[in-house]
Parts: C-alpha cells; structure tokens; sequence
C-alpha cells in the first residue's frame, strides 16, 4: 500500500503565460506557493481480479479500459500498470471549482503512487512531466503547466516556461519572517461557483491570438520578476499593488474570470484597505484572496465579509511525499 499527499496551490501572477499557445512564441512565468491543503491518494494491490477506483464515485471493472475517470484510466495506461489494483482519493478541500490546482495535483499524487507501486520512482521534474502530459495531452485539458509543477515541487517559486517547453524553476529567497507576515497578510475566501475552469481557459487560449491579449500577458509575466524582487528584498509594502495590477489586466482579458458579485466583493475589500487581490484558478468563482497589511484591514474585511467561508492557507514547503509505503 502506498499513500502520497500533494498540496494545492496559490498563484500569484503571471497566470495564462503557461498556456503553450503563449510561451512557445513569448516564454511566460508565474510566481505560485504550494499551500497546506493537499489530496491523497491511496493505491494498493487488489485480492479481486480487476481495478476499483474510489472518488466520489465508485468504479469497479475488470480493466483499467473500462474505467470512466479519464485521469486515473490514461496514467495506469501510460504508466502501463495492468495488474488488479485500487485507488482511493481524498482531499482537504472539494476538488472542483476551487481554483487551487486540484486537478494537477491530483495528477501529481496519483504518478508518484502508481511509479511507486511500479517500483519505477520518479524525481519531482518527472511527476510534474508525466502530470502535464496527462492532463494537457492525453486528457486534452486547455490548461497550463504551472499547478502541476507547483505541486510536485512545493514551496514559493517561480517557473518560467520557455520556448523549448523546458520549464526553469527557481525558488523565492525570501526568509522565515516575510514568509510569515506573508502568510498573516494573506486573507482567503471561499466565494462558491460552479462554472467549468476549462470553458474559461478555452476562451483564455483563444484571446492569446490577440495582439492585444498577447501585450497584456507579456505585462503579467513583468508583473513576475517585481514580485520576484519585492519578496526577496524581504519586502510586502509592493505586494498587494502587483497582485492588483495582475488582477485588473487578466480580468480585462477574458469575459468570464469575474462577474458583478466577484467584482463588487473585490471592490469591497479594497474599501476596507485591502492593497490588492485576485480571484485564485480560471475564474467564475472558487476562492479570492486579498493582501490585508494590518489587523485592522483584516478586521474590516472580515466584518465585511461574514456571509463568506474564511479558509486559513500557509505556504507549504514540500511537494508531493509518500506518507506511507508497505
């Protein structure tokens, strides 16, 4: 039996610059934080001839072609496990529609389990690779590269996504005390939404053939080096204005990464002094995140804000680990 826990992630800006339709002409980069969130995901060998997967469903068959979950039927595919096996999957938080990169970094659990129980270990480029070809390629998801590496390698970093689809990944110098007033600064809200994230990156990856979409992203990925360079100065006064000015241009961008609800709480918070914001994923809904620069600004938000699901997030340093293996 082996059991892996990935975290989910927090991206901060730069987000659609990792879409390849982009950076295989520009090069794009993010700045995001694995947070303590995570899913787990257990495999074992099975007594019973066949595969079950357990997720919010149940599924039980006698070959891994049968199997309805497209994540969990291409990885045993494409890590070419044919014997009985389970799969059961748990996670911290709902893993649908949250914008905390579930999706991947239950791609990412879910590889380094079956590698495993393969006894074909795999470093964290390798899971982030396999998840990424999973997810873009084999399920043919319109989504970027930047969850799936966030959770295979945790901590606060940046990638950078070149043209060769090579992807650089640096971590943020930033010490133990800015990483902490980091983490009390940063305020999360669980707003609700169901509307699909891969709508919202289908029509995300049509506006990139804009010239205009294509200036603005190129601003995002400027937007990432500042905030490089605020954080490692082991600075936060910065912080929320470039979450802001990242916000007001991909908010611009596409037509359904906010709404009237989504924009007036944004507004709401800024009023309470709030510096800066963004709503986490794809858009429509899930979890925005504001920067509050003091207990008072929190307190504001908070009153202001009572109706909402206050989550508490830290940034967690490790990726993907197995947590049990017999």
């Amino acid at each position: 039996m082996i059991i892996t826990k990935t975290p989910f992630r927090m991206s901060y800006v730069g987000g659609g610059s990792d879409i390849s339709s982009f950076y295989r002409e520009h090069g794009g980069a993010v700045i995001s934080a694995a947070i303590n969130h995570y899913v787990y995901v257990l495999v074992k060998e099975r007594f019973e001839q066949g595969v079950r997967v357990s997720y919010s469903k149940t599924e039980n068959v006698n070959s891994r072609k049968k199997i309805k979950h497209p994540l969990v039927k291409h990885a045993l595919s494409m890590l070419d496990i044919n014997q009985s096996i389970e799969i059961v999957s748990s996670a911290d938080i709902p893993s649908s529609g949250t914008g905390l990169g579930s999706s991947s970094s239950f791609s990412v659990g879910l590889i380094q389990a079956l590698s495993s129980f393969a006894k074909k270990p795999l470093t964290p480029k390798e899971y982030a690779e396999l998840a990424c070809k999973l997810e873009i390629d084999l399920c043919q998801s319109p989504i970027g590269k930047q969850d799936q590496y966030a959770a295979a390698f945790g901590g606060l970093r940046v990638y950078k996504f070149n043209s060769d689809d090579s992807v650089t990944i640096n971590q943020v110098s930033c010490n133990e005390k800015t990483l902490k007033e980091l983490n009390k600064q940063t305020l999360s809200f669980y707003i609700g939404g169901d509307r699909s994230a891969n709508d919202i990156l289908r029509e995300q990856t049509l506006a990139l053939k804009s010239k205009v979409k294509v200036l603005a992203t190129k601003k995002m990925v400027n937007l990432v080096w500042n905030l490089r360079d605020e954080l490692e100065s082991q600075s936060l006064l910065n912080f929320g204005p470039i979450l802001h000015e990242n916000w007001i241009i991909k908010r611009e961008m596409v037509s359904g990464l906010s709404n009237i609800f989504i924009n007036d709480l944004y507004d709401q918070a800024i009023d309470c002094g709030a510096t800066g914001g963004k709503l986490l994923g794809a858009g429509g809904g899930g979890f925005m995140i504001f920067h509050a620069p003091s207990e008072q600004v929190k307190s504001k938000i908070r009153a202001k804000f009572y109706k909402l699901r206050e989550v508490f997030f830290e940034i967690e340093s490790k990726g993907s680990t197995i947590i049990y293996q017999k």
